[in-house]
């Protein structure tokens, strides 16, 4: 092997290994926030807390949109406070004032990162996306606690205040709403 085909040969191995890494950095991530908490990864449990402490911690709720989305959306009450184990709800109202059906999906965040890994989700609107009807506005659930472990941990032991926030995006229109099927969605409610 020549010198020029050897230097081709691993520039073609370099060029393939960062396209390789380039595709598996979302999913590499997300594993990554999820072991960690770092980004503010939250937590999901199929239940409450077993254990409530007597100290008590404040919740903050915040919601944006995508600058293309053109829903409303907002937390019905924007500050709770609970104590740590505590099973919290708390409802997001999102308004479709367009005249045509809208997906959306709902990322989120927790703030500081630290406690991320302690806020955790029972239920959540964010699991699954939303359709919303021309005109259409709902409210969505949020049931949540924080775990009682936060105060073990070296730097989320310090948070007094966390704060929950969510942003949403438009999507395609599920199948079934493209050939005028109105899906289900029994985890939002309908606000006349």
């Amino acid at each position: 092997m020549t010198g020029a085909n050897r230097t081709a040969g691993v520039l073609l191995g370099v060029v393939l290994f960062m396209g390789a890494m380039s595709f598996a950095a979302v999913p590499l991530y997300d594993w990554f926030c999820k072991v960690t908490g770092y980004g503010g990864e939250t937590a999901v449990a199929g239940a409450g807390s077993d254990v409530v402490l007597d100290e008590t911690i404040r919740i903050r709720f915040d919601a944006s949109l995508d600058r293309k989305m053109p829903w409303e959306f907002k937390p019905v009450q924007t500050e709770v406070e609970l104590k740590i184990g505590e099973t919290g709800l708390a409802f997001y109202e999102a308004y479709n004032p367009t005249d045509r059906p809208i997906a959306g999906s709902a990322s989120y965040n927790v703030a500081p990162y630290s406690a991320g890994a302690f806020f955790t989700k029972i239920d959540c609107f964010c699991f699954e996306e939303q359709v919303l009807q021309p005109g259409q506005r709902v409210q969505m659930p949020v049931t949540y606690y924080v775990d009682p472990e936060i105060r073990e941990h070296r730097e989320a032991r310090f948070a007094h205040t966390i704060t929950l926030s969510y942003t949403f995006y438009e999507i395609d229109l599920p199948a079934e709403e493209v050939t005028g099927l109105a899906p289900s969605q029994p985890e939002a409610t309908q606000v006349n």
